[in-house]
Formats: structure tokens, sequence, C-alpha cells
């Protein structure tokens, strides 16, 4: 005979837990909170990483101009899977409804991507609005952003700053993951979390809901390949996305859907320059015409070409006998050219990373540069011999390529650089319905489990930049709202701190340890921070990762120092304006200068916070 389950002696007890503070966990905690709730919000990344792939997105909400019209659609996309006809109405009015979303629940005027961004924007947007133009209802589809900017974080800025707002209501954990959902096993009740912090289990209880939110599994080598085929793929977005929700939702019975589904993104159908292990992939959406225009190929681990280097991209899907799907990935793949494309690529002034050159396979002969990036060497000349055909005759009979952007080859020498497939976001996880309730195997929700976001997401076949996040503020609320309603179905709680009298709540324990440089709000003590003779501080607030403060060293109206003290950027990304901008500031005696490429919201931040700065340091000897 079974013992009876005993709940576990709670460290803390919450209204409502949500894992994963990204753009759905930031949205879920924000509702959940506005709903008279306490609220906590853990993250498995450390300060300043937070955001899942929210921070790292173009920036883009998905849109409607009119129901009917975009219900068709995301039908159509979906076709030929089948997606439960009441989530596709939940989704597609809650795109309708967008603009006033961001008016009302953002607290900015929303703009629209066709009238607005387009003309503005750095590149051009038509494409990803109508990215797939011969499907019905396409032109319902617009975007909206919270101001005329791209790949900015201004969203996730907004997002993360609603949840520091209700810092009464909100107790934020970083560097602190989830490890299992604990679950009554009669009633099936998710009655709390068991989480990772400061290097011991916490137990915390959630009278009300937890909302499953902390996104996919592509940093997880294991379910890469598992679930989508693949050998690797470069990541392009957060770091910290590793898989837990797919294993703390399969613990409690959940049922799995989509789980093959992910998006890619860049230039090259889902391709990027392979990275450094346990880097970010670079992503490139405008890398110049040297990329696919020119005595230029991409070709397969055999040599082999295997799509048309011309085509737009549409998230890494390829055009496949009537379908666009993502294509079988290959583990080493290559960008091949000549010596007058390399011309070209040196003529452009702008290379496509920095390290491009240094990162050149050369070779006198095909087959040379075969043996170099382990292809087969018949079948690359072959290759080569058909593409130089098809661009003499303007016919790529294989692949359709603009016969305009074809040159033939020259007799070498030969170049190579390594690419890799990447990934920008998995789709696949827990099934929910429209109310954001996860469902068992039997297609019966999971008492007080809630999700949202890319865990699960909606997305089952094609997919439409911006969709993920909309996903991301409709589920978002939704699950917020629905995990806060309190339950009358909980069973062996233990309390484990006196109750809160308004909310019923417990009050927040005193017995959880908390680390300062694992809390969002923590910020350092200015007074503590030593200044010299001719010394100032100077803050900004508009990081990704939140407050910069830098110190320089001014006099007689000279910069002769910047030393940034603080500051929670990401180090592949933001890491380089933080290593260069001191330098180009103090050296132009301005912080009037140029924002490092790639980096432009922390150079602006850090140019904020030295102006910041310098005020002082002028009104101070005024």
């Amino acid at each position: 005979m079974n013992e009876k389950f005993t709940s576990p002696t709670w460290d803390a007890t919450y209204d409502v837990i949500v894992l994963g503070f990204g753009g759905a966990g930031a949205t879920a905690a924000r509702f959940a909170a506005d709903a008279d709730t306490k609220v906590l919000l853990t993250d498995a990344a450390p300060n300043g990483h937070e955001g899942g792939n929210t921070r790292y997105s173009a920036q883009l909400i998905g849109t409607g101009t009119d129901f009917n019209g975009l219900k068709q659609y995301y039908q159509a996309l979906t076709a030929p899977m089948d997606l439960d006809e009441s989530m596709i109405d939940t989704y597609v009015q809650g795109m309708v409804d967008i603009p006033d979303y961001v008016r009302r629940y953002l607290g900015v005027v929303p703009v629209s991507g066709v009238k607005d961004l387009a003309p503005v924007a750095p590149i051009p947007l038509e494409p990803a609005v109508h990215e797939y133009p011969e499907f019905p209802g396409v032109q319902s589809y617009d975007f909206t952003t919270v101001h005329k900017g791209l790949f900015d974080a201004a969203l996730w800025q907004i997002l993360r700053q609603k949840v520091l707002d209700r810092s009464d209501s909100i107790d934020v954990w970083l560097n602190s993951p989830a490890k299992h959902l604990i679950q009554d096993p009669e009633s099936k009740v998710i009655l709390g979390v068991s989480i990772e912090r400061n290097g011991q289990t916490r137990y915390v209880q959630a009278k009300n809901g937890v909302v499953l939110a902390v996104g996919g599994f592509e940093n997880d080598h294991q379910a890469i390949q598992d679930y989508l085929g693949a050998d690797h793929l470069a990541v392009l977005g957060s770091l910290y996305n590793k898989g837990d929700g797919i294993r703390m939702a399969e613990e409690v019975g959940a049922d799995m859907w989509h789980m093959h589904n992910y998006e890619a993104l860049g230039f090259l159908h889902g391709l990027a320059f392979k990275p450094k292990d346990g880097e970010r992939a670079q992503l490139l959406l405008n890398p110049g015409a040297a990329m696919y225009s020119g005595s230029v190929i991409t070709v397969a681990d055999d040599g082999s070409r295997y799509f048309k280097e011309d085509e737009l991209n549409r998230h890494g899907h390829i055009y496949d006998h009537g379908m666009w799907r993502v294509p079988q990935t290959n583990v080493h793949p290559h960008l091949v050219f000549d010596q007058d494309q390399l011309a070209d690529f040196k003529a452009a002034k702008a290379l496509p990373y920095p390290a491009f050159l240094d990162d050149l396979i050369t070779a006198d002969s095909l087959t040379e540069l075969a043996t170099r990036i382990e292809a087969d060497p018949t079948i690359l000349s072959e290759t080569v011999t058909d593409f130089n055909i098809a661009a003499q005759t303007a016919r790529d009979v294989a692949f359709h390529r603009n016969p305009t952007t074809m040159r033939a080859f020259s007799q070498g020498p030969f170049y190579a650089v390594e690419l890799t497939h990447d990934v920008l976001n998995t789709q696949g996880g827990p099934r929910r319905n429209a109310q954001a309730e996860i469902l068992d195997a039997n297609r019966q929700p999971i008492p007080h489990l809630y999700g949202a976001g890319e865990l699960g997401g909606i997305s089952a076949n094609q997919y439409q930049g911006g969709g993920n996040l909309a996903e991301c503020l409709i589920f978002g609320k939704i699950a917020g709202e629905n995990a806060a309603k309190p339950k009358s179905d909980n069973v062996n709680t233990v309390e484990s701190a006196e109750t809160d009298a308004t909310t019923g709540a417990s009050q927040h324990s005193t017995t959880v340890a908390t680390n300062d440089n694992d809390l969002i709000t923590a910020q350092p003590d200015l007074d503590q921070i030593p200044l010299g003779p001719d010394q100032y501080l100077g803050i900004s607030d508009n990081g990704i990762g939140g407050q910069i403060i830098v110190r320089i060293t001014y006099k007689a109206g000279q910069l002769i120092n910047v030393d940034i003290v603080s500051q929670s950027e990401t180090s592949e990304v933001g890491g380089r304006a933080v290593k260069e901008m001191p330098d180009r500031i103090v050296s132009a005696n301005t912080y009037e200068v140029d924002a490092v490429s790639g980096a432009s919201v922390t150079s602006h931040a850090i140019k904020d916070a030295v102006k910041d700065a310098i005020n002082k340091a002028t009104n101070t000897v005024a």
C-alpha cells in the first residue's frame, strides 16, 4: 500500500510562481500581480542576462488589421497541420487587439510596421511583414512596435520595467533555475516548485498557480538531436533556454506538441558563420550582395548546392515541393567562392564579420578545397561546373537562382568559410489550451499549471515573423490572470509564515537566503563607489541589462578617463561596447561618438551615462 503523499516543508509561499523571466514570464508575472497576488518570478539566467529570446528579437509584435483575413492567413500557415480552432481564434483576436494592448498596458503609442516603421527601417521591411505573400489573408497582417527601431530591446525594457514597478508584489530570483514541479499524485494539482538557489534546493509553494514560461530547448544538445534531427544548431538568442520546461512538464504528465518545429534566421536560410563554442551566433540579415551574388555558392557536407542562395529568408524555411520547410541540416556547410568574389567582399568595405578574412580556407584547386572542407572532391567540382554552365546560359535548372546574380567561377584560387545552421527558438513543449492551461496526455488541464511563450508555442508549421512576441503578450496575460485566480482544490498545503490578511498568501519567508547580485532590483550603493579628484559618476537606465554607471575623470573641459564601474550587459553583444566605447569617448573628448556596430543599445546607454557625468562635472565647476 502506497504511503499518503505529504507535501514538503515550504521555504516560502506565494500565490503565483512564474518560471522564466522573458517576455512571456514578465507579462504573466505583471498581470498576476495586478490581480492582487504575491508573485515569485524566477529565472536560470544571472543578473543582466535575463530576458530570454525577447531581448534579442527584432521587437516586432505580430498584429492583425482584420480578424477574418488574419484567421485565414494563420490557418494557411498552419496547414496541413491541425490546430485547435479556439486557440487560433484566441491568438488571432489577440493580434487584432495588439495596438490597443500596447497603448493600454505598455503605456506607449503603438507604431505600425507598414505605415510608420517601413519608411525608416534600416532593412526592407515589406518581405518580413508579409512573409508568405502567396497565402490568402496575408494583407491583414502588420507589425506593431513600441517605437521606430529594430533589434534594440525596446519592448523588452518596457516589459522588464513593468515587473520592477511592481516590486512590492513581485519578487525576482535570478540565477535560480527551477528543477521540478511538485504535484499531488492523486489530485494532480501542482502545489509548488523546487528551485536551486544559492547552492541549495528551495521548496516554494504556489497557492493559486504556476506558469511555465522558461523558453525552449535550443541550448540542449541532446534535445536538438532527439527532436529536431540536427547534429547541432548555433544559438542566436538566449544561452539559458536549456529545455528545463520540457523535463518538468514531462514529469507531471503533460502532453507534448510541435516538438519538431523551430525557427531559424539569417540571410542565407537560417545559416550563420560558425561561432566559437559557447558563443551566440551572429545574426546576419543584410550582410551585402557578395553573400549571394557573383561567383559564390553555399554547399552542403558533400559539396553540393542545396538551396536557392538569392531567395529571401523566411525564418530559415526553404521552398520544398509546395511547402516551406526548415531544411534537413548539414554538419559543416560552407560558403564557397573564387578570387573575384573575394575582391568583391573587400571592395564592399563591410566584411560579413570582423574575422572573416582570418577564417578563410584557401586552396589552389577545387579538389584541394574539397579535401580541406571535408567534402567530396568529385561532387564539389561537378557542382561548380554545373553552376558555371547555369551562369553562362542564364538558367539555373537546379534552383532557379536569378541569372543576374550568377557569375562563372574563375580557375582559382578558391576560398571557403564554414557556416552552420542556426536556431532562433524552438516551439515544442507542453500542449496548452485557449485558457493557457497545460494539458495532460488525455487533453485535460493539469490543475494549477499554465504555459506561455515559446515553450509549447502555437506555431505548428510555417512561421510568420512577429508571431512569437505576440504570443508572449497574449498568452502571458491569459496565463498570469488565470494562475492568479484563487483555487479551492489545494491539498496538503503547509503554511510557512504568517498569512497576509489582504491576499491570503503567506508573507515572504525570511528563511530563503538571498544574494544581492542575483536580485534584479539590486543596484550598487553610489556612496560606496570611490571618487578621486575631478571624478564624477554618471548613470543611464537604458542598457539592455538595466542600469549602467560610469566614473569619469574630467578637468578643465578635458575627458581624461572613462571607467564603467557597473553594468549588466550581455558579454558577447554589449560587451564589445563596454570594452570599446570608453576609449572612443576619451579620444574624441565627447560622448557624441559612433556606436559600436551590433551593440548600439549598450553604446547609447554608455554615452548617456557619460553625458550625465559631464553635466554633473560642469555644474559642480559652475
